[in-house]
């Protein structure tokens, strides 16, 4: 009897040894609790969150003999991270993993003499925890701790991670490298300002506030007084004196000046009559950012914020005509009031929030004065010397190696609430090896049950491909693996859940649009995870959000347009998948699942636009609410009027299995003009006219191309298919990734992000591109094309943006604010099984098996599908009513 086919080994998707010079965007790691980003020495982490526990600034570095050293090299797997150099004739090696579904960190350093001669080899590690408790402000721009303040700054943090390899660490979180505008009065809160900045959104230098609303964040009040003049003087150049008088003459009040740098060596000094006495205000902002310079008073006290560090004067002003003044440089910010010293700001790593202690000869505990969050590392062996310094341990050992000797240390964070830390993590110190191995022991098993029924780990599984090509395999499992590495367990109490990305952003995010590039294959691995997902995404406030915190349900950020889309496909994907019609009758957010989708479906009814001849769906002026980045990709593009064609036959299908045939026929003559509408703003060339209300603009973008080779197949002609096809894989596809816009599109210069834009594509696209291959009759350039996207990874999993570096190659990007990896990228693994074989179950096919098990180029074992692993459900109920739109 031949022997099932089985996955390949999970150590066959580790990814390959990276040098330093080719690897742009640094790794991560996961825990399935938490997240963490890797620097570029060999030992320190940034962007720590283990949920209700996130770490700011770094976890310190490594000196070898005095001095901070690159990594020379990494390599990436999903139980950790290794840092190699080699200098001086040593090689110095770093294994760094979290611990699995633990509060826990573990390093290793590993020095081999590759001398002639024996040597001694000092090395002083920096033991840093600046972590703090918090149960709330978990939005995608989640809230770091700061000396001063719990609030996300993503450049200042940016900032301190570049600085780790200096050998003498300067406070660059205070140096802003951009223009930004002198405000008087109440500052605005940080983020990108929407009445402000229409540009595209690059996001060179500003974020927009994506928090929730348990944030806390709100604007602060202006003083009252008058602002005579601002007085800006950089180093080695003339003063910029802003005259006013300006006045400030409620809490609400605010001026907007020019736009100043603030170089290392500026100064910036405002000369102002306060009017009356017991005053808390702001005075002056610079820019409107997390790290801003800010000038006011605290109960009349003179004031200095800026990148997290906040010097408060000894004494108050009285009434009347004041000169404040802050002096920034790289060493730190001073404050002077009327010309004498007033304070100045310390290192982020002197003990201000934090402060460090020695236990035993071991352990150093670190202690968060601004939460209840308690941090101890413990040490093996113990070092020659262990001293707490400022808000930090420094362990430092000797190691006297003889040639070609290799000798190792070891170290454990543990993250707490209480004492009980230390020994936690003396314990996991004293059993380091095992508890290393365990790590990635247990990635192993999770890996081995993703395809196996009945496990431990999933509610579900996936099938197992074999005799496909080694190119195909690898893309289609490391999809899968992308889908693990993304799982949490630790967030959120509906189960598993798929954060959308990070380690920078989101540790209990989840975005609609992501999920759904890939809701069959979430639906076979994770069915229960995903029902309780499904039911708690249409609970929120989906008119107003792109995403929710799956840990305290809030939604976020500002409405995609994409949303009635994702959601849709979502819930068919999952009941098409699994037969659970039963979801449909769930209530959520005061409506009934089934009635969801008749809104989502039905709303162009709502939304038709009031140009050309009124049927294409109008989605809007805002940019961010469709690609961001694309200035003319607004009102009515095709990609998403060809989506809610494809929502309105769905859902007449399903009201038709449900017999509401009346509503169901409505919804197909819907679906017939709207599709018709769309096939008229074919431009010809497999490019699509975009209509706006002073006229139209001819675009070439991937999204248009997917979403009507989705959800238009039918309607298309022959020559429709060619054409489309041709302009795909001639102006989009490009050796082993893709652009998401063509690069000779005349809109192309204006939207430089390596996601959305000529320069690259975002991590779904490559896949929802394939699928839109196989609909359009050509599986073979789909398969073609998924048998290269492995090698774009970057050494790891594939991020939110994939860049080309020429040559039909490709690199995960680092600008941009991209995410390292992108849950999005699944798609691909959703291409390979809805698109090349076929299994795309929907409404339209609920109580038959779609697809099949096995064509030219490959065979699928262990469908956890309708008609394959899972029967034919029985759906029996009385027609439905119509719901509420």
């Amino acid at each position: 009897m031949r022997a099932a086919p089985q996955p390949p080994a999970l150590d066959e998707l580790v990814g390959d040894w990276m040098a330093r010079e080719d690897l742009v965007h640094l790794h991560s790691l996961r825990n399935q609790w938490g997240q963490a980003h890797v620097n570029a020495d060999l030992t320190s982490l940034s962007w720590l969150a283990i949920p209700p526990f996130v770490g700011g600034y770094h976890t310190g570095v490594l000196r070898v003999d005095g001095r901070v050293r690159a990594a020379d090299r990494s390599r990436w797997a999903p139980w950790g991270v290794t840092r190699d150099a080699v200098f001086d004739r040593l090689r110095v090696s770093t294994e760094t993993r979290l611990a699995y579904e633990a509060d826990r960190v573990l390093w290793r350093v590993t020095v081999t003499n590759e001398a002639a001669e024996p040597r001694t080899v000092t090395l002083e590690q920096e033991l840093g925890a600046p972590v703090a408790h918090s149960e709330v402000d978990w939005g995608w721009t989640y809230g770091l701790p700061w000396n001063h303040g719990h609030h996300h700054d993503y450049f200042a943090t940016e900032r301190v991670r570049a600085e780790a390899l200096a050998d003498r660490p300067r406070q660059v979180q205070l140096l802003p490298h951009d223009l930004r505008a002198i405000r008087l009065g109440s500052p605005r809160v940080p983020g990108i300002q929407r009445d402000e900045d229409d540009a595209p959104m690059l996001l060179e230098a500003s974020l927009p506030d994506h928090s929730t609303s348990d944030s806390g964040r709100t604007r602060a009040s202006s003083i009252v007084g008058v602002v005579r003049s601002v007085t800006i003087v950089p180093v080695g150049s003339d003063a910029v004196v802003l005259d006013g008088p300006y006045v400030l003459d409620n809490p609400a009040s605010e001026h907007v000046l020019d736009a100043v740098g603030l170089a290392d060596g500026t100064s910036v000094c405002v000369s102002v009559e306060v009017a009356t006495s017991g005053q808390t205000g702001v005075i002056l902002t610079h820019g409107n950012h997390p790290d801003s310079l800010q000038l006011g008073l605290d109960g009349d006290r003179p004031f200095l914020v800026i990148g997290g560090e906040r010097v408060v004067a000894d004494r108050p002003l009285a009434p009347g005509r004041h000169a404040i003044e802050a002096r920034v440089t790289a060493d730190g910010a001073s404050l002077v009031v009327d010309g004498s010293p007033a304070g100045a700001t310390r290192p982020w790593w002197h003990a201000q929030r934090w402060s460090a202690s020695v236990d035993g000869t071991d352990a150093v505990v670190v202690a968060d004065s601004g939460s209840p969050a308690v941090s101890a590392y413990a040490l093996s062996p113990a070092p020659s010397a262990l001293v707490a310094d400022g808000s930090r341990g420094i362990a430092r050992w000797d190691l006297h190696l003889a040639p070609g000797e290799t000798g190792s240390v070891a170290f454990v964070l543990e993250i707490g609430l209480g004492p009980d830390v230390v020994p936690a993590a003396r314990a996991e110190a004293a059993r380091f090896g095992a508890a290393l191995d365990e790590v990635a022991a247990r990635w192993r098993t999770l890996w081995a049950n993703a395809f196996v029924p009945g496990n431990p780990d999933h509610s579900g599984y996936l099938p197992v491909l074999s005799g496909s090509s080694d190119g195909l395999s690898t893309t289609y499992y490391l999809g899968i693996l992308l889908a693990l590495y993304l799982r949490n367990t630790g967030v959120s109490d509906l189960g598993p859940v798929f954060l959308t990305g990070g380690p920078r952003l989101g540790p209990t995010t989840t975005y609609y649009w992501d999920l759904s590039e890939w809701p069959r294959t979430a639906a076979m691995l994770e069915p229960a995870g995903l029902r309780s997902w499904i039911l708690a995404a249409l609970a929120q406030d989906y008119d107003a959000s792109h995403s929710f915190d799956v840990r305290n349900l809030l939604p976020v950020g500002n409405h995609y347009a994409s949303n009635d889309h994702a959601l849709f496909r979502i819930v068919q994907g999952y009941v098409a998948t699994t037969g659970d019609t039963a979801l449909l009758d769930e209530v959520a957010g005061g409506r009934t699942v089934l009635d969801h989708l008749r809104r989502l479906a039905f709303r162009p009814r709502t939304r038709r636009s009031a140009f050309g001849a009124g049927v294409l769906v109008d989605l809007g002026d805002d940019a961010w609410e469709l690609l961001e980045c694309v200035p003319n990709y607004r009102h009515a593009v095709v990609s998403f009027n060809a989506g809610y064609v494809g929502m309105l036959r769905s859902l007449a299908s399903l009201l038709r299995t449900l017999g509401a045939d009346d509503e169901a026929d409505e919804a197909a003559r819907d679906a017939d003009e709207l599709a018709a509408a769309v096939l008229g703003q074919y431009a010809g060339g497999g490019r699509w006219r975009i209509a706006h209300p002073t006229g139209e603009d001819v675009i070439g973008h991937c999204l248009d191309f997917e979403l009507v080779a989705a959800d238009l197949t039918e309607d298309l002609s022959a020559a429709h298919r060619r054409e489309m096809v041709e302009f795909a894989t001639t102006h989009l596809i490009d050796g082993e990734w893709m652009r998401a816009l063509s690069p000779d599109d005349p809109i192309a210069p204006f939207s430089d992000r390596p996601d959305h834009g000529a320069a690259g594509a975002f991590a779904a696209w490559p896949g929802a591109t394939s699928y839109g291959l196989c609909r359009l009759g050509r599986p073979d350039l789909a398969v073609e094309f998924l048998s290269r996207v492995h090698r774009s990874r970057g050494g790891a999993l594939w991020g939110q943006a994939v860049e080309s570096v020429g040559g039909g190659r490709y690199r995960v990007a680092e600008r941009g604010i991209s995410n390292r990896e992108s849950v999005a990228a699944v798609a691909v693994t959703e291409a390979v099984l809805a698109g090349v074989f076929g299994l795309q179950p929907e409404f339209a096919s609920l109580g038959r098996p779609v697809g099949t098990l096995s064509t030219t180029f490959g065979e699928l074992h262990g469908v956890r599908a309708v008609g394959f692993d899972l029967p034919v459900p029985e759906r029996s109920r009385e027609p439905a009513a119509d719901g509420a739109s």
